[in-house]
């Protein structure tokens, strides 16, 4: 008799990403690019062919970006699982991804499809717990791989012990940041001029402020706002959350070593559910509701350490790219010139070593 199967981890539409719909992403109202000419550097763009099928390449970027009418100067890959080798040493198949990312660029340069120099950096994953001399020899790879382009590490530490939060793609366990072997990893990354992009839900923000304190010669960039929740086991709760990530965010404000990607905020934060939508949300209506989350990191952390991203096309799903900017644009419109200079490109520029 065959054992009885066992049942699927419990799921959300927030807790994995989902493919977009062009079709409905077609309802989505038209606007005009504020401030058009502002340069823009994403510092949070993904190219790969999901396993859902869904492809985003350079083509699918160009068309995004030549549409939404925001001048995107450049971009920088960040490493999501595509394109590692079949073969070879296991701590060296993500290589892969890093010359997948310099293929990237490539056609970006060629101008056919985008005027962007897209993957001008490339965030890799290297896994900073294993063997120091297998780390150093994935490092060397990427960095042999990338061409001039590799500018960090991205290892994630989501986990939560609500299974429909943690979703599929998470840390193996949780206190990934506290781990003496992951610290040690993160000294070598340092050492090589690398930042590290830290993946943490916000109640894990206590662990950044440690590891941030206890390596403060790490250039680390907290990634999506550091993704407050709002769906599984936190939804219904924003008043507290909001009141948890706050309060974490300011003591993580007081490392001078920390950056903060904003934006990335639809699949966590949760607050615009787009598979009942009927249309895609405008900018003003995104502005509504990111805006208790993207004004107070340029409050504590001021421009010089804030920069905003798209998570494209992560966010897809839910958002239009023009849509996304013009957000950003709302949101910052009282910052002064040399303000916004700094929070659309400047930070990324200085954070990634673009030239």
């Amino acid at each position: 008799m065959n054992a009885p199967a066992t049942p699927p981890a419990p799921t959300s539409i927030f807790s994995e990403t989902q493919r977009p719909n062009d079709t409905w992403l077609a309802l989505a109202k038209q606007e005009p690019a504020l401030e058009p000419e502002l340069p823009i550097v994403d510092p949070h763009l993904h190219f790969w062919h999901h396993k859902s099928g869904y492809r985003y390449f350079v083509e699918e970027f160009g068309r995004d970006a030549a549409e939404s009418g925001h001048n995107i100067e450049a971009t920088v890959f960040v490493e999501c699982n595509a394109m590692y080798r079949s073969t070879g040493p296991e701590h060296l198949k993500a290589v892969g991804e890093t010359e997948f990312a310099v293929g990237m660029a490539a056609m970006a340069a060629s101008g056919k499809y985008t005027t962007a120099r897209a993957a001008a950096g490339i965030v890799a994953y290297a896994d900073l717990t294993q063997d120091e001399g297998l780390l150093r020899e994935a490092l060397e790879a990427h960095r042999e791989a990338a061409n001039g382009r590799l500018r960090g590490i991205r290892q994630r530490a989501k986990w939560d012990a609500d299974p429909v939060v943690a979703g599929p793609v998470r840390a193996g366990k949780r206190g990934l940041f506290l781990e003496p072997e992951f610290r040690r990893g993160l000294e070598v990354i340092a050492k090589m001029g690398l930042s590290f992009d830290a993946s943490i839900f916000h109640p894990q923000l206590p662990e950044v402020v440690s590891l941030a304190q206890a390596n403060q010669e790490a250039s680390i960039v907290v990634i999506h706002t550091a993704s407050p929740l709002g769906f599984g086991g936190y939804a219904g709760q924003e008043k507290q959350v909001h009141a948890d990530w706050r309060a974490g965010m300011s003591e993580l404000a007081r490392c001078p070593n920390v950056s903060v990607k904003m934006g990335g905020l639809l699949m966590c934060l949760g607050n615009f559910d787009f598979s009942r939508a009927e249309a895609p949300p405008t900018s003003e209506q995104l502005a509504t509701l990111w805006r208790p989350y993207i004004e107070d990191c340029v409050e504590l952390f001021g421009a010089d350490r804030c920069m905003v991203s798209s998570n494209f096309p992560v966010e897809k799903a839910g958002v239009t790219y023009g849509a996304t900017w013009n957000m950003f644009k709302r949101l910052c419109a009282g910052c002064s010139a040399d303000e916004k200079k700094k929070l659309f490109a400047g930070t990324a520029k200085r954070i990634y070593h673009l030239d």
